[in-house]
């Protein structure tokens, strides 16, 4: 018996220490190589940045995860108790390992062996941290141990709220969402602290399955995990038994979250993106949780986005019907055409199938789910029909077509070839507050505001009346409208520049040449004044960097952008200062440190209070001068006279002071408007991305400027309009119009002339201001 025993105790012993060798030996075989589990003291997760408009409304988020990061300190008792009984009720008591849950795990993992089910695992929140920031997702013995290994250690070298806080901002909760708070905002539309415990329950049922769990596609099955999370919850004392039975019924109340105006500022977004990227890089951007404020005006841009659509469109219906998409009945191929177009939402077009047509119109159905039945009159489809046609000549049975229904009436709608933009600054600041790159985002992100490059035509002018103002000319000099020939030089034709309409029109106003857009005028004064001058100009506004130095240039034969040209008219509003345009405003990191602020204007004096003396702060402007104040008026008040008088004469009946020139290029291949108020400049471009001609008679005037005036009266009030700002060097005087002489207020055709100190005494004299000594014979000929 002794022997016995004693043998027992040897063996015991012995097979102690080979247990406890072999465990040793597991573990260090398995600590070999295993990550450093010290970074997550300086774990910083993957986090949105997100673009904001100018009122703080959300616009944008970039991100390769949904995730925001939110402190322990900041989640509720209700959000970490659901998740503690969904996921490790013991976590505050164990060490890293649940035995207790691995035996409980293992009792139930042999009934799900015979019964064919899926086996269940018993893993901590704190082996989930190790698995999911240390490890793979491997399904592995050999993974089990490590995470058990690194388990243990981060809990002796973490806190348990710091793990908790680790977890509760890492896992994957589905719909493409990282972490609690932005689940909390993809499911419920709330903040984590404003979620109650059935909402808070649907979360932590969420991290065992999220795709089969998706309470969007399997409302039934999400409920039902839901409420094993509640029974646990009731079971660890949370809840009540009467809270567990009133949640149980409770409806899953799901609220998308919605950001603002994501598709209208798609081009506005897209370019704040771009400029970030460039910056900091795409790592920093797509997850390092930038905060990114924008001037962007919500209102502004709907309605630019409007009004840029609704004047493509009455140009493209100018163009006339170019036929349906397809035909349902005579084409094979129809689903694949239909295919090709990827409507942006915000259109709110549908795509319809002609089912019957008359005299008095067509019918249609929509192919889509609802399968809407409509009507087109008549009178809405004139346009598509020419004259001595009839409805059944350009429209057949099973033809597609896209419609829209505005005010209780549909539409027929045509996909436009051409395209646009359309910009609105702030010309104190630099802030662009609205920029729509083209017609449908969805079909082409290509920015016709800041990417396109094309020639501004007869939109420059003002560029080169301004430098020839600060070099002397005045607005009542004369100039000759007269025929125009350059050598181009050897085996070269000779340059030969007309007017629009190839008229002449003798000597004539320096103000008359601008707002009338004459074109020999313009290139008499480029002559005279010397390319040099324009092109330094046109430097220091940033319209151009290298060109060629060719008379042309003056007419607006070199190209940029639309962006850059609306900026170099912003000094014509603010007293002559250049600006550079903004689209980003502010930018914070994800602790809210300011990284990047644009500062054109300081207030000096905004940091100090003194009780003894009143000392008022004042604003002082950064940005360089570029022209003199007195030039900027004159520029204005010409501007302001093309509206009155000349090509931009359409917008006079708006009544308010704006002041704006168009261009044209040659062939009309781009039409441009840029105008003016006191406290916005906008600029307008339409044409075709591979560039041809707009039509006979598609102008600037005809094609741009419309949806100038539209933006204008739709989004601005009059209270929003003010007077020009005159210098303090500026004359008033009342001139004859046509002769640029001294004329009585009462007399006719007089105008009220803004003139330099320096031009006041040379009001009568006036002479031609000629090119070369054969204008002087000229000036007597008649050019009318």
């Amino acid at each position: 018996m002794f022997k016995f025993l004693n043998f027992s105790i040897k063996f015991i012993i012995v097979t102690l220490i080979i247990l406890v060798f072999f465990t040793f030996s597991t573990l260090w075989y398995f600590s070999v190589g295993l990550p450093d589990y010290k970074k997550l003291s300086n774990y910083q997760p993957p986090i949105s940045s997100r673009v904001y408009s100018t009122d703080n409304k959300l616009i944008a988020e970039y991100a390769l995860e949904k995730r925001l990061f939110i402190p322990i300190k900041s989640i509720p008792d209700k959000v970490v108790n659901a998740f503690l009984s969904a996921e490790d009720k013991n976590f505050f008591s164990h060490p890293g390992i649940d035995a207790k849950g691995i035996l409980r795990a293992i009792i139930k993992n042999i009934q799900n062996i015979s019964q064919n089910k899926r086996l269940e695992g018993a893993s901590t929140i704190t082996q989930q941290v190790a698995k999911n920031f240390l490890l793979t997702n491997e399904v592995s013995m050999k993974r089990k141990v490590k995470e058990a290994i690194l388990a243990f250690r981060i809990e002796r070298a973490y806190t348990k709220e710091r793990i908790l806080e680790l977890y509760l901002n890492q896992i994957y909760l589905g719909q493409g969402t990282y972490g609690i708070a932005a689940a909390s905002l993809e499911y419920f539309d709330k903040s984590i602290k404003e979620l109650d415990y059935s909402e808070a329950a649907l979360l932590a049922a969420l991290p065992k399955a999220p795709s089969k769990y998706n309470p969007y596609k399997y409302p039934d099955v999400a409920k039902f995990r839901r409420n094993l999370v509640l029974e646990n919850l009731k079971d660890n004392n949370f809840i009540s038994k009467k809270q567990l039975n009133e949640l149980k019924d409770s409806k899953l109340n799901l609220k998308r979250r919605k950001i603002e105006i994501v598709n209208e500022a798609n081009s506005y977004t897209e370019e704040v993106r771009r400029t970030v990227k460039n910056i900091y890089g795409f790592e920093k951007l797509y997850s390092q949780g930038l905060s990114i404020s924008t001037p962007l005006n919500i209102d502004y841009q709907i309605q630019a986005l409007k009004s840029l659509r609704k004047g493509i469109e009455d140009y493209d219906r100018r163009r006339g019907w170019r036929g349906p998409i397809t035909n349902k009945i005579n084409k094979k191929n129809w689903k694949k055409k239909i295919e090709l177009f990827k409507l942006d939402p915000t259109l709110n077009w549908k795509i319809a199938e002609i089912i019957s047509l008359d005299a008095n119109g067509i019918k249609f159905k929509t192919l889509d789910k609802q399968s809407i039945q409509g009507s087109l009159l008549l009178k809405n489809i004139k346009w598509t029909i020419p004259k001595k046609k009839t409805i059944q000549d350009k429209h057949k049975i099973g033809d597609i077509i896209f419609v829209k229904e505005e005010n209780n009436n549909w539409l027929l709608k045509q996909y436009p070839k051409v395209n646009g933009g359309i910009v609105a600054l702030d010309p104190y600041t630099g802030d662009v507050l609205a920029l729509v790159g083209g017609f449908n985002f969805k079909t082409s992100e290509f920015n016709r505001v800041t990417q396109a490059k094309r020639q501004p035509g007869s939109a420059f002018k003002p560029i080169v009346y301004a430098a020839a103002l600060e070099k002397g000319f005045a607005p009542n000099s004369i100039i000759l409208d007269a025929p125009f020939v350059e050598s181009q030089g050897v085996g070269l034709k000779n340059w030969k520049p007309e007017n629009y309409g190839k008229k002449f029109y003798g000597p004539t106003t320096f103000r008359k040449g601008i707002e009338y857009s004459r074109n020999l005028m313009t290139v008499r004064i480029a002559k005279i004044l010397g390319l040099e001058e324009i092109l330094n100009l046109s430097k220091k506004l940033n319209i151009y960097n290298e060109i060629p130095e060719l008379l042309s240039v003056s007419l607006g034969a070199a190209e940029t952008t639309l962006i850059s040209l609306t900026s170099a008219y912003a000094p014509f509003v603010n007293g002559g200062k250049k600006i550079e345009p903004k689209l980003i405003s502010r930018i914070q990191d994800r602790r809210g440190k300011t990284i990047f602020q644009e500062k054109s204007i300081k207030c000096i004096g905004c940091d100090k209070f003194i009780n003894d003396e009143i000392i008022l702060p004042k604003i002082e402007n950064s940005n360089k001068r570029v022209i003199s104040e007195e030039t900027a008026y004159q520029m204005t008040s010409i501007l302001q006279g093309a509206v009155e008088r000349g090509t931009a004469k359409k917008l006079r009946s708006l009544r308010v002071p704006l002041a704006g020139k168009t261009g044209t290029t040659n062939d009309n291949y781009d039409a441009w408007f840029i105008g003016f108020s006191s406290n916005l400049v906008i600029g307008v471009y339409v044409g075709y991305d591979n560039p041809k001609s707009l039509g006979k008679f598609e102008t600037g005037s005809k094609a741009a400027l419309p949806i100038f005036r539209d933006f204008v009266e739709k989004s601005l009030y009059k209270e929003d309009f003010q007077e020009f700002q005159i210098p303090e060097n500026i004359y008033l005087t009342s001139l004859n119009y046509d002769t640029g002489t001294k004329a009585a207020a009462e007399e006719k055709n007089v105008i009220t002339e803004a003139l330099k100190l320096k031009d006041i005494n040379n009001i009568d004299n006036n002479n031609l201001i000629s090119t070369n000594r054969d204008d002087k014979i000229i000036k007597f000929r008649q050019f009318y």
